[in-house]
């Protein structure tokens, strides 16, 4: 593509009917987009649309498709096309610090982003100047500029905080010091010092605030690993501005904005960050300055109101505590009695409260409400932080912390007990205390793992918690009943069983209340429930249990999925894959209704997908379907197929790119269900499957080869007689295939199953050429995964066509090359192939080699014999990710199956046999060269098969 008007103004079209939202004329749009953006100068286009157009809406979509694009290919990945050319990266870098310099803000922030994309790959070796570059800009004054450096910065550094150690990252860091940290030390001097002149500007103090935030960041990260000599050397000018930043108070920057934290709480927050960071990580040497961030942000916890804006602020303060009060270092600071009772009263108390706002998000912002409470992305919440409080003072004052607690909790549930219409939220808390008391470890398989022996669970469970669950309107207080739910799937490890199946029909019946969060909770309850083990390692509630409810489960589920604001709740599908998990084939009766739903479901998600994990539980649910029925009856295969084929058949010619591995590997369950044969409405859809644009997808690939070589095992003949133009095509499959270091190993699956399942005579013509293939890549890049797989091949190939073929078909591509093939790679390799299947059938193709090759007896070859036998004999076992669906799972395929039960049996009969064949040849040739160890190995084989050598 050149960088000309004509390209710039059809691309700027292009551009803005992706922003249409009619999908006929957005998908077109982006299709095209994707076809172009492998042509060279795509992205200086997309750079120069967006320093020049005079539309500012084409030049924000320009720089969001340009980070995106930036993020889809600037990474090289091995055996894959790389999209950028070397001219336009070069170009790209000379150019985008600038560009992101001079932009708007809104463009700054998606060119900041692109840089840090190119900087994780590039910088330091490829892109050593990008630094030096970025810290002259400091000096230019204009805080435009600088907050650009700053943000990049930021993106770029922000890493570093969970990064594993290594001496790459530490040579990294290292350089970035060298350059940065004194920089930055001086701008963060002179912006406090402008704060102070400019004390009453609210503009300027609002960029400097701005600057400030981003900077406290970047020594967060800069921090993060180790402490920095230069940071130990300057921290006096650091901390003490830290702590001036802490206690500082402008009235211009207050907001009146209730929600919405202001520059005054980022930078804050920033800084408790950094101070707990310090001492947690650096205690020793931050001791010194310990005493008085400790009261300052005392100070601010007991001065800071309840609105929404400072939770940021709070929380972070609060971790501050808590990561202060349990390390030993500090445990004086604590100890005393009147402390703890102030800690608790005027700290966790107050931020355990059910807020007005919590109420809000509850009702009004499930989503978010469910994501912070349930999956732990509650880091900045009030709650969370002032639970971790508990937690770390518990870890020295255990005793006293919980006295005084348990006092608290009495006082709310009595308030709770005079009227609970009017004092709910004193209940919420008191369970949310007695939750933060009790939970001491927890995780995501088993819940609270490791519980406070002064609090008793069950006790609070059966008095307070029950009662919440049995109520008969599950639509009332529906925030004590999800607290209920909750309490019952984090203690599930500390309840006894009997109450777990006390609380499943109740958590059932939950599944029909109107609130969001309540019915969502008690799906994942059930869902969590019935993942637990029992001591035989079986499920720890069983089908039988649950029979007497079985039916008002499924319907249930399939109702809530129905409830406004849960049409693709994933917690809801992921229960519903779990039952059907569980219940087995008890779901069998349900199974035609159920089916239909699912499928409704499948087709108006697939109008537009934008729930990854409720589509993946969707498509284990008809996995799970699928298998239960089709186990208890195969013919019922053909009206799973009558139900999925029209929605699979739309979703492929939609190109639905997100479903398309799904569709395979559930064909592929299908088609594996058949008897030997392959109905018309596969084979129709077969030659589709070679498209080379579906095995351009890397998703795609391994699903779409089980697919393949389903068909192949189904109907290999059909193929053969109805769609042999076709050979070609799967040929050039397994070619591509083969090629790659990634998929490879996908290559021989597929060519294993056409040399397996393809009628001889319909591949000879193409025989040689895949062993010229294979041996081209084997020249150009031998790694270990590929010889195990081409050993493997070898064996298949001559177990299917004999010994003699496999040695003529190498003589025929080279003379002399069988005796090479043996020498170089089958004695030498053998050893490393794994696994039992693989294992077996290299062993039953040497055993051929050994003695159904009349060459290996008579010709220049005859000197292998024995080392090939000996590397037979030594083999382990002779001397004694894509999204793949769970419930799709293939098992593993013995192409030798029963012929051969036990290959050293085989072994003893063919040498036997071969030894009938030239007496005294055998046993000599064994005695002068095998090993003793082997020689004894081969002896137990033969008496073992009752057979001499003769």
């Amino acid at each position: 593509m050149e960088l000309n008007d004509a390209n710039l103004q059809s691309l700027t079209e292009f551009l803005r009917k992706t922003l249409d939202p009619d999908p006929a004329v957005r998908r077109p749009a982006e299709k095209f987009l994707e076809s172009v953006e492998g042509n060279q100068n795509y992205p200086l286009l997309l750079l120069t649309m967006l320093e020049k157009s005079q539309d500012q809406v084409i030049r924000v979509c320009a720089a969001v498709t340009f980070k995106n694009y930036i993020k889809r290919n600037w990474r090289i990945v091995e055996d894959e096309p790389n999209k950028v050319s070397d001219a336009d990266r070069t170009a790209i870098k000379a150019n985008i610090v600038n560009l992101m310099l001079s932009s708007p803000e809104q463009i700054q922030k998606q060119l900041s982003d692109a840089i840090s994309i190119i900087g994780r790959e590039d910088f330091p070796q490829k892109w050593p100047d990008l630094l030096t570059e970025m810290v002259n800009r400091f000096r230019s004054g204009d805080f435009h500029i600088i907050n650009g450096v700053l943000r990049t910065a930021h993106s770029l550094f922000k890493r570093y905080r969970h990064e594993f150690k290594s001496n790459e990252l530490w040579t990294e860091i290292k350089l970035v010091l060298d350059t940065f940290a004194l920089p930055l030390t001086e701008l963060f001097k002179a912006t406090i010092e402008l704060c102070q002149t400019h004390a009453t500007d609210v503009n300027a103090l609002k960029v400097l605030f701005s600057s400030l935030t981003l900077i406290s960041k970047l020594f967060y990260s800069l921090n993060f690993q180790d402490l920095p000599e230069f940071f130990e050397d300057n921290m006096e000018t650091w901390m003490t501005n830290f702590h001036g930043l802490l206690t500082l108070d402008n009235k211009l920057l207050q907001t009146n904005d209730e929600e919405e934290a202001g520059l005054l709480e980022l930078l804050k927050s920033q800084i408790c960050d950094n101070a707990a960071l310090y001492a947690q990580k650096y205690d020793e040497e931050f001791q010194p300055y310990l005493p008085r961030f400790v009261t300052a942000i005392w100070n601010l916890l007991v001065s800071t109101g309840q609105e929404v804006k400072y939770d940021l602020l709070v929380s972070n303060a609060i971790q501050f505590l808590a990561s202060v009060c349990e390390r030993p270092h500090y445990k004086h600071l604590f100890e005393d009695q009147n402390t703890l009772t102030s800690i608790c009263e005027k700290v966790i108390v107050p931020n355990m409260e059910f807020r007005s706002a919590d109420e809000e998000a509850f009702e009004d912002n499930s989503e978010e409400y469910i994501r912070r409470d349930l999956e732990g992305s509650d880091i900045d919440t009030r709650r969370r932080a002032a639970c971790d409080l508990v937690r770390g003072l518990c870890k020295f004052f255990e005793g006293p912390v919980t006295a005084i607690f348990s006092g608290y909790v009495n006082s709310m549930l009595g308030e709770y007990a005079k009227s609970p219409g009017q004092n709910w939220k004193h209940k919420d808390a008191a369970i949310y205390l007695v939750t933060s008391l009790a939970s001491k470890a927890q995780t995501q398989k088993h819940g609270i793992t490791q519980a406070n022996e002064l609090v008793d669970l069950n006790e609070f469970f059966v008095n307070h918690i029950l009662s919440d669950l049995k109520s008969p309107n599950v639509n009332e207080f529906p925030v004590l009943k999800a607290d209920a739910i909750k309490y019952v799937m984090i203690f599930r490890s500390q309840l006894p069983k009997e109450q777990l199946l006390q609380a499943v029909p109740l958590l059932i019946s939950h599944l029909q209340a109107e609130s969001t969060v309540e019915h969502t909770y008690a799906a994942h309850a059930l869902e969590r429930l019935f993942t637990m083990r029992g001591p035989n390692n079986s499920t720890l509630i069983t089908p039988a249990e649950m029979a007497p409810f079985t039916e008002q489960l499924l319907n249930n589920l399939f109702k809530a999925l129905a409830l406004p604001g849960s049409e693709e709740n994933e917690y809801i599908m992921k229960a519903i894959m779990r039952s059907f998990s569980l219940l087995q084939d008890a779901i069998v009766p349900y199974i035609p209704t159920l089916i239909g739903q699912l499928t409704h479901k499948l087709l108006l998600v697939s109008k537009n997908p934008s729930k990854p994990h409720f589509n993946h539980y969707l498509f284990e649910s008809l996995c799970l379907s699928v298998r239960i029925t089709c186990k208890a009856n195969p013919t019922t295969v053909s009206s799973f197929e009558e139900a999925l084929f029209p929605v699979f058949t739309e979703i492929l010619q939609n190109d639905v790119q997100e479903f398309l591995p799904y569709v395979f590997q559930v064909m592929s369950l299908l088609l594996e269900i058949h008897s030997n044969s392959i109905p018309s409405s596969y084979m129709a859809l077969f030659p589709h499957l070679l498209q080379p644009v579906l095995w351009e997808r890397t998703g795609n690939i391994p699903p779409l080869v089980r697919l393949l070589q389903a068909y192949l095992e189904k109907g290999g003949p059909s193929i053969a007689s109805s769609a042999a133009d076709k050979i070609p095509g799967l040929l050039g499959v397994f070619q591509k295939l083969i090629a790659s270091k990634a998929n490879d190993h996908q290559g021989f699956y597929l060519i294993n199953s056409i040399i397996e399942h393809m009628p001889a005579e319909s591949i000879t013509q193409y025989r040689k050429q895949i062993y010229i293939l294979l041996f081209q890549r084997l020249q150009g890049s031998k790694t270990t995964k590929f010889i195990k797989s081409f050993l493997v091949f070898i064996n298949l190939y001559c177990v299917k066509y004999g010994a003699i073929a496999l040695q003529e078909m190498f003589d025929s591509i080279q003379p002399k090359m069988f005796g090479m093939v043996l020498e170089k790679i089958i004695i030498p390799e053998v050893q490393k192939v794994s696994g039992p299947v693989e294992k077996k059938i290299c062993a039953v193709g040497i055993t051929k080699i050994l003695t159904e090759c009349p060459s290996m007896m008579d010709t220049e070859y005859t000197k292998l014999w024995t080392p090939l036998l000996q590397a037979l004999i030594d083999t382990p076992g002779y001397q004694t990710a894509f999204s793949q669906l769970a419930f799709a799972g293939k098992k593993e395929h013995d192409p030798i199956g029963d012929a051969v039960g036990n290959p050293k049996i085989l072994l003893a009969h063919s040498l036997h046999k071969l030894s009938t064949a030239c007496p005294g040849r055998v046993p000599s040739m064994l005695s002068t060269s095998l090993n003793a160890d082997a020689l004894q190995f081969l002896q137990g084989y033969l008496q073992a098969a009752t057979v001499q050598l003769v």
